[in-house]
């Protein structure tokens, strides 16, 4: 099995007495693109910190590229870009002016940053704009230039720490499709941290869900969904032509099909959850119940109802192991601090 880009090992740090993460277990593959799910606070903007050695774990281990970053920081910064979530430029100098500064701080060559740098211009779309002064730059041409910046020392992993934040939801589309294409043609592994849903599923091969400083589960939609609806993992939807009256549907018959687990009513829509797909079975019964049906949708579980759900679940087993020693509202809200 190859070795993983990645990985931490018990990783947990405290600042004063909060626990801003806690015990984590992750291994990333070489080419994934990895997303850190979580509300603000939740631990992901740390953990990247300590993944580039620019805080010390208070426990734990981390490594990447096969490196320590707490002993190793300066060989793991040349083999990892970073892009924080504000990226600051000279806003007087060009787009080709501010990369020809970084390219030489990072230590390359005159003969080649030149090239270089209008290569990796092109690479994020900014061919066009690469003698426009960066101060007329919107967040979106920003974050593209950031980008640009990342990828100039030809980084193995690139980590993204909220990277579109504040940009416009045409630019998030573009800059989305950006970070495909980059993995897709230079293999390179990404660290994507968010606290938006729809864009991690949209974009990351697998996704971890962090609340409070805890991992809670990571894997891929589809086993996520399994392991967390494994009792009704198969939900349909009939649509009625008519929205009957809740007593119309009979909730009790359709319970005793094979493998129904729960039945609900919307309006002129009956959602049937169960542990196997028995679509045409569910048709047929309410053909021969007289119901006109105008449509059948089979429905998949996003990342919204996973996290969500991994999120009550969570909370819930907090509540009962923390009210009864009087922890809980402490608990609660300490979660949610800034990290």
């Amino acid at each position: 099995m190859e070795q993983p880009i990645i990985e931490t090992h018990g990783l947990t740090k405290y600042y004063g007495s909060l626990k801003a993460v806690d015990n984590l277990h992750l291994s990333i593959g070489k080419g994934e693109i990895f997303g850190l799910l979580g509300p603000n606070g939740a631990g992901k903007s740390t953990t990247i910190l300590m993944l580039l050695g620019l805080t010390e774990p208070t426990s734990g281990e981390a490594r990447i590229c096969g490196l320590n970053p707490s002993r190793e920081p300066i060989p793991v910064k040349r083999k990892v870009g970073y892009m924080p979530d504000n990226v600051g430029f000279y806003n007087e100098l060009t787009a080709l002016e501010n990369l020809l500064y970084i390219g030489r701080l990072n230590g390359i060559p005159e003969q080649q940053v030149k090239s270089l740098a209008r290569e990796m211009l092109v690479e994020v779309g900014l061919e066009t704009s690469m003698h426009k002064k960066t101060g007329t730059f919107s967040r979106g041409m920003k974050q593209r230039l950031g980008l640009a910046d990342v990828l100039i020392k030809q980084p193995e992993v690139i980590i993204l720490d909220e990277p579109t934040l504040g940009i416009d939801p045409a630019g998030v589309r573009d800059f989305l499709e950006l970070i495909r294409q980059l993995n897709q043609r230079q293999g390179l592994t990404i660290l994507l941290s968010s606290h938006h849903l729809h864009q991690v599923q949209e974009v990351c091969n697998r996704v971890g869900i962090f609340v409070g400083g805890y991992l809670l589960a990571e894997g891929n939609i589809e086993t996520l969904a399994a392991n967390l609806f494994n009792t009704a993992p198969h939900v349909v939807e009939i649509m009625l032509q008519t929205a009957p009256a809740q007593a119309a549907v009979p909730k009790q018959d359709i319970l005793a099909l094979p493998a129904v687990r729960n039945v609900t009513v919307r309006d002129n829509v009956v959602e049937i959850a169960g542990g196997q797909d028995i679509t045409p079975d569910l048709v047929r019964f309410f053909v021969s119940k007289g119901f006109d049906i105008t449509g059948v949708q089979k429905k998949n579980y996003g990342l919204n109802e996973i996290y969500h759900r991994y999120f009550e679940n969570n909370l819930k087993e907090d509540v009962s192991n923390e009210k009864s020693t009087g922890l809980f509202q402490r608990s609660f809200f300490s979660r949610f601090k800034k990290r």
